[in-house]
């Protein structure tokens, strides 16, 4: 069913401002979505009603708000379609998550012991492997593209040896916007042996995600990327890897007993969740999810899809104009450069013109290593944008274009 576009936009107040005297258009979505008044309206009554710290009071304010964390738990447990809320650890974003996993996983790891990454990794799916090696030599082996964006699974496969442990993934590209074919990927390492991290951050807002039918063993995204609030996030780990692994961190909460001999810890998920969390933005994320829910995952994929269509249309009547990224199915990302014109200097004329976009490396600096480029400017797309924002952002990159030209 179609979105009302019109009527997504009255939730999203953000989109009525003006920016250098022109109407925003927002279309920095892959960086962060904008947040709906019912998300906000959630975090001033946990603010306002309910606040009171969790899991530890006997009183009825800390009970109302540990309830509303745990139905926050349960929500996501069922968006992902995840075996129980045991598997489901609140973080403080996918950059979390995935730290979480390396240094917990890495206590196992050994000087030659390899983990596959891809070519397009975001920094966050990079750089907690390579901290590994201060204690140990670990490999990063890396799974190369196709000029199309997408990934060499011949390749792939090829890169297991004895030695790996470990692969970590994007379920889609923030820069490309190529949908990896993930489930066959981890089905790829299964037959190896080797478990799989998928980073969703990219994926859960824009298509639905079943980490069961996936078999994946850990997934990580960010509520602030689903219309959520920021500084939360979701780990969601397979039971058996979650129950093996040592915690992450030590503090209250994640204990079971204390002594000054020895401490023992509490059962999952809170081993992981040590200290005071952001049981507001937790239960924020309740919110979040059904406002996505309301709107339809099917829905929101299929009006992304018709603006990255329109878009890329009439970016490439722009002459000059290169996208970077043209994998079938790929999400509403573009990123692009126009001969001539530096990535930085397109972003500031747009910005002009009300148009707010991404520009630079993305952090997937290894990815712009291969493509020959230092940066892109990148246009990601949300639910609320519209078809007129789609003709006037590739009007304003004509213009700015036809600036460098005179």
């Amino acid at each position: 069913m179609p979105l009302d576009i019109d009527k997504i936009r009255e939730d999203f107040p953000i989109l009525n401002r003006t920016v250098e005297g022109n109407r925003l258009i927002y279309l920095d979505n892959a960086a962060t979505s904008q947040t709906p008044r019912c998300v906000v309206d959630s975090i001033c009554q946990m603010y306002y009603e309910h606040k009171a710290n969790v899991h530890r009071g006997v009183h009825t304010l800390s009970q109302e708000a540990t309830d509303r964390v745990e139905e926050a738990r349960t929500k996501v447990k069922e968006f992902i379609n995840a075996g129980s809320t045991e598997e489901i650890i609140f973080t403080r974003g996918t950059t979390e998550g995935i730290n979480l996993v390396a240094s917990s996983f890495g206590d196992s790891l050994c000087n030659g012991d390899e983990i596959i990454v891809t070519v397009m990794e975001h920094h966050s799916n990079i750089v907690p492997w390579q901290l590994l090696q201060r204690n140990c030599r670990v490999v990063l082996r890396v799974v190369p593209m196709n000029a199309d964006g997408s990934l060499m699974l011949d390749a792939y496969e090829d890169l297991f040896t004895d030695n790996t442990r470990l692969v970590a993934l994007a379920h889609v590209s923030n820069v490309l916007g190529t949908v990896n074919p993930v489930k066959e990927m981890i089905a790829i390492a299964h037959r190896h042996g080797v478990p799989v991290l998928v980073d969703g951050a990219q994926a859960v807002a824009h298509r639905r995600v079943d980490v069961v039918d996936l078999d994946a063993d850990f997934y990580a995204f960010s509520a602030h990327k689903m219309y959520g609030p920021v500084g939360v996030g979701i780990l969601y780990g397979k039971r058996r890897f979650l129950e093996a692994l040592p915690p992450y961190q030590g503090g209250g909460e994640m204990i079971g007993h204390v002594s000054f001999e020895k401490t023992t810890f509490a059962d999952l998920p809170f081993k992981f969740e040590a200290g005071t969390p952001d049981y507001v933005g937790m239960a924020a994320m309740t919110a979040a999810i059904d406002y996505i829910t309301s709107l339809g995952l099917d829905n929101i994929a299929a009006h992304e899809q018709e603006l990255l269509a329109a878009a890329t249309a009439g970016l490439m009547e722009i002459p000059g104009m290169k996208i970077f990224g043209n994998a079938p199915g790929k999400e509403g990302v573009i990123s692009f450069l126009v001969d001539g014109i530096h990535h930085y200097d397109m972003g500031m004329l747009l910005d002009k013109m009300g148009v707010a976009v991404r520009t630079g490396h993305h952090c997937a600096q290894p990815l712009m290593t291969t493509l020959g480029i230092e940066g892109t400017v990148r246009a990601s797309f949300a639910a609320y944008n519209s078809i007129d924002e789609v003709n006037r952002f590739v009007a304003a990159v004509a213009r700015a274009a036809a600036m460098f030209r005179k």
